[in-house]
């Protein structure tokens, strides 16, 4: 992977953390690192579940690989806030 590649997958990660920390109700009591963290992980998985289902690349946007990214954030996120809970 170039340094592009890296950069735009850190940029896409920082977007699809703070849309998947958005679509869970409430208050998180996660940080920001981690939300940005999330959402990095859950950009590289979701595109890579995007890629094995055939939906990664179409012509227009990939709504398809945007859901499944934002969904995994989602979750993601609730995993975190829900482990700082038990703290």
């Amino acid at each position: 992977m170039e340094i592009s590649g890296v950069i735009s997958a850190i940029v896409i990660g920082i977007v699809i953390g703070v849309l998947g920390r958005l679509v869970i109700p409430g208050r998180q009591h996660i940080g920001v690192l981690w939300t940005l963290v999330v959402g990095i992980v859950a950009a590289l998985l979701g595109s890579a579940i995007a890629a094995g289902f055939g939906v990664a690349d179409t012509k227009g946007p990939d709504w398809i690989e945007w859901f499944i990214q934002i969904a995994l954030a989602a979750v993601g996120v609730a995993a975190l806030d829900r482990a700082q809970a038990r703290r």
